[in-house]
């Protein structure tokens, strides 16, 4: 398909698109790096090995995917013309995404809890690993939890209606590719000690 052909709507549609596939190459790049300097680490003397993984984190997984699947039927639900449903997935999207960051904080307090801290004289580089990496991935959710009040905001305002749902399909990209993200990096924090 030749990029040049097509009204300019259509033009705008694909910029706006490749422009957050952008943003999501840039993202996984960094967490590729955080990861990349976790294995590297892994040789240390230091490197614990007896942290026992949070139940918040393993329960947290479930939530986002289940984010996933509400924003999902929010789409199916506005090309059926059920503004109701489309309504309460948004607003269950919305719930679960603050659910996810509420159990990302009371991951840290378990990892605490066990005597292991992120930062100071007691802190040890695998909490602070999990620091790092969780507190930037809650960065990108809560930029995510912004993009869904926008979502929300205009769903009001009735500006999503079959074939005119770009601003809910970028919202659904970042939200699904934070999603993705957060199940890779706890599959890989669990699994690899």
């Amino acid at each position: 398909m030749d990029l040049t052909q097509g009204t300019t709507i259509e033009k705008q549609k694909r910029a706006k698109k490749t422009m957050m596939w952008f943003g999501m190459v840039s993202m996984t790049m960094t967490f590729a790096g955080l990861t990349s300097a976790y294995v590297v680490s892994k040789t240390r003397q230091d490197w614990l090995t007896d942290l026992v993984f949070p139940n918040a984190f393993i329960f947290s997984v479930l939530v986002i995917i289940t984010s996933s699947l509400s924003l999902y039927l929010v789409k199916k639900a506005i090309e059926n013309d059920k503004r109701g449903l489309a309504t309460s997935m948004l607003l269950t999207t919305l719930g679960l995404g603050v659910l996810f960051v509420y159990m990302q904080f009371q991951g840290f307090a378990d990892i605490m809890s066990q005597g292991y801290y992120f930062t100071g004289p007691s802190a040890n580089i695998v909490p602070t690993f999990l620091y790092i990496i969780v507190v930037l991935h809650i960065v990108h959710v809560i930029v995510g939890l912004i993009v869904l009040l926008v979502v929300i905001y205009n769903h009001f305002k009735q500006k999503y209606k079959t074939g005119q749902t770009l601003g809910l399909e970028l919202g659904a990209m970042y939200w699904h590719f934070v999603d993705v993200l957060w199940v890779y990096l706890f599959l890989f924090l669990y699994f690899v000690r």
